[in-house]
């Protein structure tokens, strides 16, 4: 990544095996290159991802010009994938780092890394499992963060003395949803009075394809409801083949269009849940098992985690409520503005490099 004279230099380290990472990255990078009144001089970002979708999400467009993302195969070794985050760290100039939720890194190939980078480090610090924190010694590694991130959920070091809370981060502002009469077109819906239900196709190929399969089954029991299947292009429907009734739409970001949704039925990760809550869109969430995510407790927060054979059930008793599907413009904070402000406030104060 060229860089121009003046202009600050963000890496965002986003590696995980989801979508989750790269959206939550996404949000900030987009939110933080618009924000010309923070950033005067202008800004370049680069992402670092190995996430299994980023080939068909589009990040690239979502930055814009003079901006990176750098794709780390999924399939890559353990060892590879660290040799390829040494590589990117250690050869590329950047003012600051910041790494999305895990201060060693995914495969703790941070540990060793982070110590010799002359620049400013933050966190992006959400909830981890506490076995996980513990059985790697995790405080220990915030130490080399300039900023602990806490975006809008309660995590184990959010009491740290770098640690800040924010607002929860989403990748579009109220006012960039697309009207409900827009966001049915682009959900290929023609009733104007349908509820919307959409499945979410996320997490891994396996769960997106059984995802897939409750789309279907969801469709063929409530003809009343417009069911729509969301998911990355060329993932589930590669699979095992488009559902009988429930119709495919890939669309990304999601949040685009929630405004035509009455309901979603997806799993508890961040970005499900948060732009549910934050749209007060209802939300049939259903818990996956994750090594580091919690995502049971972020749904407890929200009501009742779902078991798959509850799923029809539920939405029977939202259907018959007579939801409507739109109840005007959200309002909500959008907290990668307060990150930004944050990110921007350290990486411009006088900073000398002391690596011994």
């Amino acid at each position: 990544m060229s860089s121009s004279p003046g202009k600050r230099r963000w890496l965002i380290y986003a590696l995980g095996g989801g979508a989750g990472h790269l959206t939550r990255a996404t949000g900030l990078a987009r939110a933080a290159i618009r924000s010309n009144a923070v950033l005067p001089s202008g800004i370049e970002i680069c992402i670092l991802t190995n996430s299994p979708f980023a080939d068909v999400m589009p990040i690239s467009s979502e930055l814009g010009v003079g901006h990176e993302v750098i794709r780390i195969a999924s399939d890559q070794s353990r060892d590879e994938t660290a040799r390829r985050v040494h590589e990117q760290l250690t050869q590329r100039e950047f003012d600051v780092l910041v790494v999305d939720t895990f201060p060693r890194g995914l495969g703790g190939e941070l540990k060793d890394v982070l110590p010799g980078l002359c620049c400013r480090k933050v966190l992006i610090h959400r909830d981890l499992n506490p076995d996980y924190c513990l059985a790697f010694d995790l405080a220990s590694s915030l130490k080399e963060f300039d900023l602990v991130l806490v975006p809008g959920e309660s995590a184990p070091f959010s009491s740290a003395s770098q640690a800040v809370v924010t607002e929860p981060w989403l990748i579009r502002e109220p006012k960039e949803l697309l009207s409900p009469n827009e966001a049915r077109r682009k959900l290929a819906v023609d009733s104007q009075t349908k509820p919307v239900v959409v499945v979410m196709g996320c997490g891994t190929l396996a769960e997106i394809q059984q995802m897939q399969l409750l789309a279907d089954e969801l469709s063929a029991q409530f003809e009343s409801a417009a069911i729509r299947f969301i998911a990355p292009k060329n993932t589930a429907t590669a699979q095992v083949g488009p559902p009988s009734k429930a119709r495919t739409v890939s669309i990304w970001p999601f949040l685009e269009v929630i405004r035509a949704v009455s309901v979603i039925v997806g799993s508890g990760g961040y970005n499900t849940v948060n732009e549910a809550t934050a749209t007060g869109t209802h939300l049939i969430g259903i818990a996956r098992k994750r090594l580091y995510d919690r995502q049971e407790k972020r749904l407890r927060l929200t009501g009742k985690p779902a078991g798959f054979s509850e799923v029809a059930d539920r939405l029977a008793t939202l259907l018959n409520s007579g939801i409507t599907f739109d109840t005007g413009t959200p309002k909500y904070t959008n907290g990668v503005h307060q990150a930004i402000d944050l990110i921007a406030s350290i990486s411009q104060d006088d900073f000398r490099c002391d690596i011994s």
